[in-house]
């Protein structure tokens, strides 16, 4: 009977594949494939300039997936994801998603310039992601009829005609233009904040803080090259540019997953995170053992507590309450006072900086 029922198991599309990477990455490939073939009219448009692009592309969905699963298969991000999936239909996912994605308000609270430098360089990438990526794969492409008119195709369907001396084709030429210079211009404010601010130079490193922005610069750098030389030195040295730069793009999509730009395509699962503590915390919040403040909902009191017995971490005190249900300054006074032997965590006084912006 055990043999009869094992046999007759239903099988499901992960039994297809070693593993949960190898199965993200034939869907999205697959994906892209489809795509490809109807944007590109069965294959008969593609811009073989653009296959490094291409290729570099796809070596990055391979490390952003083997990055994401490897951090989603923690036991604190599996429940933030799953429980933030069920809450992603709420009335405050497009409220947090614009104010997280878009306008970066929760970056406003550490200061204007910072604010500005990452709208400059996010809003930089993202334009430029949003022409390139469809150029890339030919979702995208533009055919040029006698009458001095642009065909702009989408998806193999001719979406509009645009007049080739116009201003829409003007902003299509110089999108990528306008896109590197917000690019330096926020890497330069990046990189000034980081040789005058006291805190950035003693905590930064060069391969993990500064590389990234000087390869967001190069990129931006040798794309405004390739205008320049086009424009005013009718197109001398231009290939030899044209290599450097599409060089460049494909060094810094390999290297993405696994620096700090990785949370730019980390970003969204912000809004998700976000989610789950505004509407657990509406529902009951928690009250410090010790000051009785509110500082978090009981449901993220009661996951903190399960994720660290799943990972075997016990903070159970000898006072009969876990060190989880402490808010963070009666948290960090409590340690002191095991150590020292004083009651610091039973003195009712909060630090001076407890809510400090920044």
């Amino acid at each position: 009977m055990q043999m009869n029922s094992a046999s007759t198991k239903k099988s499901t599309i992960n039994d297809a594949f070693a593993s949960k990477f190898a199965k993200s990455m034939f869907l999205t490939v697959l994906g892209i494939a489809i795509l490809m073939f109807i944007g590109t009219r069965m294959f008969t448009h593609i811009d073989l300039n653009l296959y490094g692009y291409m290729v570099g592309t796809i070596v990055f969905l391979g490390g952003f997936f083997y990055r994401f699963i490897a951090w989603g298969e923690r036991p604190p991000t599996k429940i933030i994801l799953k429980k933030g999936l069920k809450l992603v239909f709420s009335k405050r996912t497009a409220k947090t998603a614009v104010s997280h994605l878009a306008i970066y308000d929760f970056i406003k609270k550490r200061g204007f310039y910072r604010w500005m430098q990452h709208v400059l360089i996010g809003w930089g990438c993202i334009l430029a992601c949003l022409v390139t990526f469809p150029l890339v794969f030919s979702w995208m492409y533009f055919t040029m009829d006698d009458n001095g008119y642009y065909t702009v195709v989408v998806m193999g369907m001719d979406l509009l005609q645009i007049k080739a001396d116009g201003i829409i084709a003007w902003f299509s030429y110089n999108a990528l233009n306008i896109s590197a210079i917000m690019v330096i211009a926020g890497v330069c404010m990046a990189l000034y904040r980081r040789a005058k601010n006291m805190q950035a130079r003693a905590e930064q490193k060069f391969i993990y803080d500064l590389m990234p922005l000087y390869l967001l610069l190069f990129i931006s750098i040798t794309g405004l090259l390739l205008t320049i030389q086009n424009v005013f030195l009718h197109g001398w040295m231009q290939p030899q540019m044209s290599l450097i730069h599409q060089f460049s793009v494909i060094l810094t999509l390999i290297y993405l997953p696994f620096g700090k730009l990785a949370h730019i395509p980390f970003r969204p699962m912000s809004v998700l995170a976000r989610n789950y503590r505004e509407h657990y915390g509406e529902q009951k919040m928690k009250a410090c053992k010790v000051c009785g403040d509110h500082f978090v909902s009981v449901e993220q009191s009661n996951d903190v507590i399960n994720v660290l017995g799943v990972n075997h971490i016990e903070f159970n005190m000898e006072d009969g309450f876990n060190l989880a249900e402490l808010c963070l300054p009666c948290r960090r006074k409590y340690r002191i006072s095991r150590f020292s032997g004083v009651p610091t965590h039973q003195v009712k006084v909060k630090e001076a900086n407890q809510n400090a912006r920044g």
